[in-house]
C-alpha cells in the first residue's frame, strides 16, 4: 500500500525560477545501458543568490563542475528527484554536469529509451529530468547545440534544429553529429533520435523563399508507406501559410515514426517523433480513417511550431494554450481540405464521447486546470477537444477577419515567450474591441452547461419567442457554478423548409443568425414570422452545450428531413434515436415512432443532393455510452445494448432494399483517399453495420465475400467491423484468417485486437483474458495495451460494465501489472472507470472493489494513484 499520498502543485504557487538559462550545450555518448550526458550552461541571477533546485530522476551523478572546478561534496546534494546546489556563488554562474542514464531499462518510454534498437526522447511532460539535470519546466527557455556520438551502426543522429557537423569520433567505431537550434524552446520540446533508419526526403518553398528539406524516417523496409504522410506535410506548410501567415523557420524539417510511444505524436522542434501508427499507410495496410487521422495528425503537429513551440506555455496549467489552439487549427485544416460539414459532426462526436463525460463526472477539470498531482494525467478530453472548442467559439464571437487580427496580434506579441492563457485572450480582446471578461469563465469553470430551451408563438402578432435557460452542474471543487457566455446560433424554419428571416422586436435590421447569451436566463422574440416555424437550435454546434428544447416529435422529423444546417439535422437524429432507445427501455414495448423515423432516414438515403459521408452518420445511432449517460444511475449496461440493438433491427428491416442495394457488390475500386471515394465507402460500411442487426446471415455472407475480394484493408476492416455483433463461427474464422494473413504487421494486428475488443456482451471480458495471453499482446507496447484493453473500456460497455464484475477485474488487474512498466499507459486505460457511479449498484460496487484493489498495490505510480483516487473520491 501507498505510504505517502503524492503532493499537488498549485496554480495560484507559480513563480518563476531564481536564474535565467540562455544557451546550453549538450554532449551526448550513446549507450545501451551507460548513456553519458554532459551539460555546459551558464545561469543568470534574477535577484538575491538562491538556492538551486534543478530536477532529475534515475540519473548518476558522474560529475558536477561550478565556475570550472569540481563541486565539493557538502556543497549539493542528490535526492531521487532533485539535484541541489546550496549557497551558490554570486553573479553568473558557469555549470558543466555529467550524468549517465539507462536507456534500456526504461519502459516508461518517457526520457531517453531504445525502441526496436532505436534511441529515441520523449520528453513532454517532465521526460528531460530522466535524461540530464535541468530546470525541467516550459518557462525556461535556451537555445541548443547538441552533439550526439554513437556507433557507426547507428548511422542516423538527429536533433532540434539545423544540421552541423558530423565525422568519425576519436573512439574507434563511432561517429558525431552537430545540431544546433537558434530558437529558445523549453525542455520538452528536446528531442534526440539514433538508429539504422531508412529516409525518404523532399522539399518545401516556404513563402518567404526558404528551401526546406523534409525528411520523414522509418525502420528499413517500411519507405513505400510514408508518401501519404509526406504529402500531408507539405500541404499542412502551404495550408499554414496562406490561413494564418505562419511560415517554417529552419533548413529542415524532420519526421521519425518510432513503434512504442505513449502518444500519437510530439512537436520537438524541426524534429517530430511520431507514432508510428500516425505516419504509415498504403492501401493495403491502412484504412480509411488511418488516413485522415495521419492528415490531422501531421498538421497538428506541424502547427504547433508556432502554436507551442515558437510561443509556448508559461506552465503546465496553460496547456491548453497550445493544445487547444492547435487542435483548432487542425480541425480547420481538415474542414478546408474535407467536409466542413462532415468534419464538424465528427468533432462533436467525438467531444460527446469523450470530454462530455469527463467534465460530468469524478475527473472533470476545467479546461485550464487549478492543480495536478502528475501533468501526464491533463493530457485530456478537456483541455484538448474543449479547449478548441473555446477558440471556436472566440472566432464566433469576434469573427473571422477579428480573429485572424488576433492571432497575428498574439504572434507578434509573445513570439519567443512563455505564454499564459489570459495573453491569448487579451489578444482577442484587443484586435476586436470585444469585453471578453465574461467568456473568461469557460477556462475557468468545469461542467457541461445545460440550456433548457422553450417557444411559443403568437400568430395574431406574428411573434416567435425563444426562452433559453443555462444551469451547469456541480463539480469536484466547483459547488457553484456562474453563467457563461454563449454564442447560439440558431434559424427558424418555415412551413415550406425555408428559413425566416430573423429579426428581433423592436428592431428592423436582420440580425443573422447568432445570438449571445449571457445571463442565466434570457428571452428572445423575433417579429413578423407569418406561420409557426420549427426552431433550429445551436447550428454548428456553435457552444458546447447539452441542449433540452420542448422539440415535438413531429418537428424533430421535420428537421430530419428540412433543416438546411447539416449539424442540426444530424443532431435530431440523434436525439430521435436516443429517445427511442430510451423509450424502449422504460417500456418495453416498441415505440411507433421508429418506422416514422426509419422512413426518414429512407429519403435521406434516396437524396442525390446528400453527401455520402453525411448519410453515413445519419445511419449511426448514438453509441450505448452515450444513451447510458443520457440515463444517469442505475444503468444497466446489457439492457442499453439490447435496446440499441432492437431499434437498429427495426431500422434496418425497414430499409432493408436500400441497405442492400448499398453493398450488393464487392468494392472492387482503385483505392484512393480523397473524399469523395472515402465518402462512398463510409456510406457502404454503414449500411453494412445496419444491415446486421436484422440480417445476420445475408451480412455474414457479404462480409465473407469482401474479406475475400476486397485488397484494400478498408474494405476488409469495414466487413469485420459490421459483424462483430454477430456470434457466430464464421465471424470467428473471418477474424482468424484476418490474423494469420498478417500476423507480421504490428499495426494491422493492432487493429485485430481492437476488434476482437469490440465484441460485445456480459463474457467479452474471457475473450480479453484469453487475448492478454496471446503470442502477439505485450503489455510493453502501448499501441496493443490501447487497442485491447482502451477500446474494451471505452466501446464495450456490455462487456466491461457487465453486472458480474468480471470486465472491472480484469482491467484492474492489467493496470496493477502496467503499473510496473508504464504509469502513463496505465493511468490512461485507468480513466475508464470514470462513469462507474452511473451504473446498477452491483455494478458499482464490484467497481469500488476494484478501484481499491489498484490503490493497494505496493510502489503504485502516481499517474495512477490520482486518477483511481480522484475517480474512487478518496
Amino acid at each position: 500500500m501507498r505510504t505517502e499520498t503524492p503532493k499537488a502543485i498549485f496554480l495560484k504557487d507559480y513563480t518563476p525560477v531564481p536564474y535565467v538559462i540562455r544557451h546550453i550545450r549538450l554532449n551526448i555518448r550513446l549507450d545501451e545501458t551507460d548513456t553519458r550526458v554532459v551539460s555546459r550552461f551558464a545561469m543568470e541571477p534574477r535577484g538575491a543568490p538562491a538556492d538551486i533546485e534543478l530536477n532529475g530522476e534515475n540519473l548518476r551523478l558522474v560529475q558536477l563542475k561550478i565556475n570550472g572546478a569540481e563541486a565539493s561534496a557538502g556543497s549539493y546534494e542528490v535526492t531521487d528527484d532533485r539535484l541541489i546546489i546550496r549557497n551558490p556563488p554570486a553573479g553568473s554562474i558557469e555549470f558543466e554536469i555529467e550524468q549517465s542514464c539507462n536507456p534500456s531499462s526504461n519502459t516508461e518510454l518517457s526520457g531517453l529509451y531504445l525502441s526496436n534498437g532505436m534511441y529515441c526522447t520523449q520528453m513532454e511532460a517532465e521526460g528531460f529530468r530522466r535524461f540530464a539535470y535541468f530546470y525541467d519546466r516550459p518557462d525556461v527557455m535556451a537555445t541548443y547545440e547538441v552533439r550526439i556520438e554513437a556507433p557507426l551502426s547507428m548511422p542516423i543522429l538527429l536533433s532540434n534544429g539545423n544540421p552541423g557537423d558530423t565525422g568519425a569520433s576519436e573512439e574507434p567505431g563511432r561517429h558525431f553529429a552537430i545540431w544546433h537550434d537558434p530558437h529558445p524552446k523549453p525542455t520538452y520540446l528536446f528531442a534526440l533520435v539514433a538508429g539504422d533508419l531508412a529516409c525518404v526526403d523532399d522539399s518545401f518553398t516556404t513563402s518567404e523563399g526558404r528551401e526546406v528539406i523534409l525528411g520523414i524516417y522509418v525502420e528499413k523496409g517500411k519507405e513505400d508507406r510514408c508518401a501519404w504522410a509526406m504529402d500531408c506535410l507539405k500541404a499542412s506548410m502551404l495550408w499554414d501559410e496562406r490561413r494564418f501567415g505562419c511560415a517554417y523557420d529552419l533548413d529542415v524539417f524532420n519526421i521519425v515514426a518510432v513503434s512504442n510511444f505513449n502518444m500519437g505524436a510530439m512537436e520537438n522542434k524541426g524534429l517530430n517523433i511520431f507514432n508510428d501508427k500516425y505516419v504509415l499507410a498504403r492501401p493495403e495496410t491502412a484504412t480509411d480513417t488511418d488516413y485522415v487521422n495521419i492528415e490531422a495528425i501531421i498538421a497538428h503537429e506541424y502547427f504547433h511550431n508556432w502554436t507551442g513551440n515558437r510561443i509556448t506555455c508559461r506552465d503546465w496549467f496553460q496547456l491548453c494554450l497550445k493544445e487547444g489552439l492547435t487542435v483548432y487549427r487542425d480541425q480547420e485544416f481538415t474542414s478546408d481540405l474535407r467536409s466542413r460539414a462532415v468534419k464538424r459532426i465528427q468533432d462533436v462526436r467525438t467531444l460527446r464521447s469523450k470530454q462530455f463525460p469527463e467534465d460530468q463526472g469524478p475527473l472533470a477539470h476545467p479546461v485550464r486546470p487549478t492543480s495536478y498531482i502528475e501533468i501526464n494525467n491533463f493530457y485530456t478530453p478537456t483541455v484538448y477537444e474543449k479547449g478548441a472548442e473555446l477558440c471556436r467559439m472566440l472566432h464566433t464571437l469576434i469573427g473571422a477577419d477579428a480573429f485572424r487580427s488576433a492571432m497575428d496580434l498574439y504572434f507578434q506579441r509573445h513570439d519567443g515567450e512563455a505564454a499564459t492563457v489570459e495573453d491569448f485572450v487579451r489578444c482577442m480582446a484587443d484586435a476586436s474591441g470585444r469585453d471578453l471578461a465574461l467568456f473568461f469563465r469557460w477556462y475557468e469553470q468545469a461542467g457541461t452547461p445545460v440550456l433548457a430551451v422553450t417557444t411559443t408563438y403568437d400568430q395574431e402578432r406574428g411573434e416567435f419567442a425563444v426562452s433559453v435557460k443555462q444551469s451547469t452542474s456541480p463539480t469536484p471543487g466547483q459547488a457553484e457554478k456562474l453563467p457563461l457566455h454563449m454564442p447560439l446560433a440558431l434559424g427558424l424554419i418555415s412551413p415550406s423548409g425555408r428559413d425566416v428571416p430573423l429579426v428581433l422586436k423592436d428592431s428592423s435590421d436582420p440580425l443573422g443568425q447568432m445570438l449571445e447569451l449571457k445571463t442565466d436566463r434570457q428571452s428572445y422574440t423575433f417579429a413578423g414570422v407569418e406561420a409557426r416555424p420549427v426552431l433550429s437550435f445551436n447550428r454548428g454546434f456553435s457552444c458546447p452545450a447539452i441542449v433540452h428544447a420542448d422539440t415535438s416529435m413531429e418537428d424533430m422529423l421535420f428537421l430530419v428531413g428540412h433543416d438546411t444546417d447539416s449539424f442540426v439535422r444530424w443532431d435530431t437524429a440523434q436525439t430521435l434515436g436516443r429517445s427511442l432507445v430510451i423509450q424502449l427501455l422504460q417500456s418495453a414495448e416498441t415505440p411507433s415512432a421508429v418506422f416514422t423515423f426509419a422512413e426518414a432516414l429512407r429519403h435521406v438515403l434516396l437524396d442525390p443532393q446528400i453527401d455520402d459521408a453525411f448519410k453515413a452518420l445519419m445511419l449511426m445511432l448514438p453509441p450505448e455510452a452515450e444513451i447510458a449517460a443520457s440515463i444517469g444511475r442505475d444503468v444497466r449496461a446489457g439492457d442499453v445494448h439490447s435496446a440499441r440493438e432492437r431499434i437498429r433491427k427495426l431500422i434496418a428491416s425497414s430499409l432493408r432494399t436500400g441497405l442492400l442495394s448499398l453493398v450488393a457488390g464487392p468494392d472492387t475500386e482503385v483505392y484512393t483517399p480523397d473524399t469523395a471515394s472515402a465518402a462512398h465507402r463510409s456510406l457502404r460500411a454503414a449500411a453494412l453495420a445496419l444491415l446486421a442487426a436484422s440480417d445476420k446471415d445475408e451480412t455474414l455472407r457479404i462480409a465473407e465475400r469482401d474479406v475475400q475480394n476486397t485488397w484494400h484493408m478498408t474494405g476488409q476492416v469495414n466487413a469485420l467491423t459490421a459483424v462483430l455483433p454477430i456470434e457466430d463461427q464464421r465471424r470467428d474464422a473471418m477474424l482468424d484468417r484476418f490474423f494469420d494473413r498478417n500476423q507480421r504487421d504490428s499495426l494491422i494486428i493492432d487493429k485485430w485486437f481492437q476488434m476482437q475488443a469490440q465484441i460485445p456482451g456480459a463474457d467479452s471480458y474471457k475473450r480479453i483474458e484469453h487475448l492478454l495471453t496471446h503470442k502477439s499482446f505485450t503489455l510493453t507496447t502501448p499501441n496493443r495495451v490501447y487497442s485491447l484493453i482502451g477500446q474494451f473500456t471505452a466501446s464495450n460497455l456490455s462487456g466491461f460494465h457487465a453486472t458480474h464484475g468480471e470486465g472491472y477485474r480484469v482491467v484492474a488487474d492489467v493496470i496493477m501489472a502496467l503499473n510496473e512498466i508504464n504509469g502513463q499507459v496505465a493511468a490512461r486505460i485507468a480513466t475508464g472507470f470514470r462513469s462507474w457511479k452511473m451504473f446498477e449498484s452491483q455494478c458499482r460496487s464490484h467497481a469500488q472493489r476494484q478501484m481499491k484493489r489498484i490503490l493497494d498495490t505496493p510502489g503504485l505510480k502516481r499517474d495512477i494513484y490520482e486518477i483511481i483516487s480522484r475517480t474512487l473520491g478518496a
